[in-house]
């Protein structure tokens, strides 16, 4: 698939960081400005620039090596306002990176689907609206769906993938599909705010913020905490797993436990934590939890992960041999 012509609609920050993503991968981009500007041209110029400095830095990472920069860079076409509708009518995969208000994705959103062939994807990029709304701004809204990138888009795996009530099924499989093609790993999650990943953010960093409020620990320990010992252990353990892992019991007990210290509901656990433990699926104790592990070699599976956390243990320069 790497003949297929992506274009990223909206030469801001994420449409630079989708030109990137696409064209390390092996793809003709087209990053597309859609605003009229009295002299495209520099503002052109500024995104070349800003894409070639990245590059740049990818090298001094040892993502890529100073020769790979003209060829990854010579596949992104920057292209001005006044050519919009000729490279939108050329491209395969349009991803919309419009401003995030109601009104530049309905500009946006409205222009790119009058211009483009009814077979091409639209997927919007907002971190905000729900395709569901967003539906409603375009023509043919089977072929529209949300890819929610986080930053920076070119280095972090995941991408939030939401189609709406109206999104053909066969959309999301392309774009999932296209996705993992560029080496990124798609989750498909419903048109809900905040997605997965900000939604759970939102919650942790507010709670740190709000420790530091409250004087539980310095930033600096509640940041090394994080690092350390919540980060160290989510890098390797997905969060359902994580509970599954301990046993649903113990979150159960905990959450409980929370909210009578501190007289907080927001501590409270979820009334599917209580089902569980009810229906006897607390985690790997009982063979099924939030995951199923009938049949699976459960000792392995254990070895399996905490090898992973050997493996960051070194990676971080933390691990300590025996004295």
């Amino acid at each position: 698939m790497n003949d297929a012509i992506i274009a990223a609609a909206g030469a801001g920050r994420m449409g630079r960081g989708l030109s990137i993503v696409f064209a390390y991968a092996g793809h003709p981009v087209q990053l597309i400005d859609l605003k009229q500007r009295e002299d495209p041209a520099d503002y052109l110029n500024a995104a070349k620039g800003e894409v070639l400095s990245t590059l740049e830095m990818l090298v001094a990472c040892g993502m890529l090596h100073k020769a790979d920069i003209d060829r990854i860079a010579g596949r992104i076409d920057y292209i001005g306002a006044e050519h919009a509708t000729d490279a939108l009518r050329q491209s395969d995969v349009i991803f919309e990176a419009a401003p995030e208000t109601v009104e530049a994705k309905q500009t946006a959103l409205q222009f790119i689907s009058e211009a483009c062939r009814s077979d091409v994807t639209i997927a919007s990029t907002t971190s905000t609206f729900l395709s569901d709304k967003l539906q409603a701004m375009v023509t043919g809204p089977e072929r529209l769906l949300n890819a929610h990138w986080l930053n920076p888009a070119f280095l972090v795996p995941l991408v939030e993938v939401s189609p709406a009530e109206k999104t053909d099924p066969d959309v999301t499989a392309r774009l999932v599909a296209l996705l993992e093609g560029v080496g990124k790993t798609p989750v498909v999650c419903k048109a809900s705010p905040g997605f997965i990943v900000p939604r759970l953010q939102a919650l942790c960093l507010n709670e740190a913020a709000r420790m530091c409020e409250e004087g539980v620990a310095s930033p600096e320990d509640i940041d090394k905490a994080t690092k350390y010992g919540f980060g160290f252990r989510f890098a390797i353990l997905g969060m359902l797993e994580f509970i599954d892992w301990g046993g649903g019991d113990i979150l159960h007990y905990a959450s409980r436990n929370m909210v009578e210290a501190t007289g907080e509901d927001r501590f409270s656990a979820p009334r599917i934590v209580t089902d569980n433990m009810e229906a006897g699926r607390i985690g790997l104790r009982t063979g099924a939890g939030f995951l199923n592990y009938e049949g699976m070699d459960i000792p392995a599976y254990q070895q399996t992960r905490l090898r992973a956390f050997v493996e960051m243990l070194k990676h971080m320069e933390l691990l300590q041999p025996p004295r």
